[in-house]
């Protein structure tokens, strides 16, 4: 300290740029549903969700696709743009169907995998509780020193955030913090929406123009179920459902417009590509890491005529 006047003081530490405060009113009717058990005894359990997101598209695109291998459209219904088969030495070769599936198939795999982590990221940072938190919390209302409520103060008047206010298992405490937004719920929204653009899409059906939208219907009816179930119960609210729904859908809107370009190959240079192209007469690209290249293609001569090389010099004369 010099002249009296104190120096600033200089911190060299890293501040937190966001302060999430959890808590809680107290005998909040909101959080006070009661406990519905864990995950597995629910009527949507997660095992069944995820079975039913990985196997529904899976089985979907790999039909269509063979369909569209073994059926392909008529040359009169759009021009031949199909894709060029990769041949990597003597043993592999990766036709264009093929390719295709390995690719659809490829960006939903990582799609579900983006929809996990955003949905788990959210979960974590918003700290919203479920709908039966309190049923787990268990807090001692007297100790916290919050008032009943009373015909003067109908609702809470209290938010605690003391860390030791809940008496019930740290685990279902900590389950029960983690509802915004619902996973399962983005996931099945995932699902559905890659499935029915992939339906839309790709698909062929002569006849009637309500197949498909029916189809699409139909994928849409089990992740609604899902969001019910997960309200009914008591395990989400709404909020939390819709948010999931948005997160799934864009994530895979995302992906088909973006990544696979609604389902279609890869249109040359200058050309757009139609939906129908014919993937059966498709050129043949040899890779560079083939060990035995192709020679270089000889010229052909007709027959009588002699091989440059074997032709004799005019005669001069003397």
């Amino acid at each position: 300290m010099a002249g009296g006047r104190p120096h600033p003081k200089r911190s060299f530490s890293i501040i937190p740029c966001f302060v999430f405060v959890e808590g809680f009113f107290c005998y909040d009717s909101t959080y006070a549903k009661p406990y519905p058990g864990p995950e597995a005894a629910s009527r949507a359990p997660p095992a069944l969700i995820y079975a039913l997101v990985t196997a529904g598209p899976t089985i979907t695109i790999l039909l269509g696709e063979l369909a569209r291998a073994f059926f392909p459209a008529p040359p009169s219904a759009s021009p031949v743009i199909g894709e060029s088969t990769i041949v990597s030495g003597a043993c592999c070769r990766f036709s264009p169907p093929l390719r295709r599936l390995v690719r659809f198939l490829g960006v939903y795999s990582f799609g579900l995998f983006t929809t996990t982590i955003f949905a788990n990221a959210g979960q974590v940072v918003t700290g919203n509780p479920t709908p039966h938190f309190l049923s787990v919390c268990r807090p001692n209302y007297t100790a916290l020193g919050c008032s009943p409520p009373s015909p003067d103060r109908p609702g809470p008047d209290r938010f605690v955030t003391d860390q030791g206010a809940c008496a019930g298992s740290p685990s279902l405490v900590a389950a029960a913090r983690r509802a915004f937004p619902c996973k399962d719920a983005a996931l099945c929204a995932y699902a559905v929406t890659y499935t029915a653009m992939y339906v839309t899409l790709v698909f062929r059906v002569k006849g009637s123009r309500l197949v498909k939208p029916s189809l699409c219907l139909a994928l849409l009816c089990p992740a609604f179920l899902v969001g019910v179930v997960r309200v009914a119960e008591y395990r989400n609210h709404w909020s939390d459902v819709l948010a999931g729904f948005l997160t799934g859908a864009a994530i895979a809107t995302f992906l088909v417009t973006c990544v696979v370009h609604n389902f279609q190959s890869r249109p040359p240079s200058g050309r757009r590509l139609s939906p129908w192209e014919d993937l059966g007469q498709a050129p043949t690209m040899d890779s560079p890491l083939e060990k035995n290249p192709r020679p270089a293609g000889r010229i052909r001569h007709r027959h009588g005529s002699p091989h440059p090389s074997r032709r004799t010099a005019p005669a001069v004369a003397t």
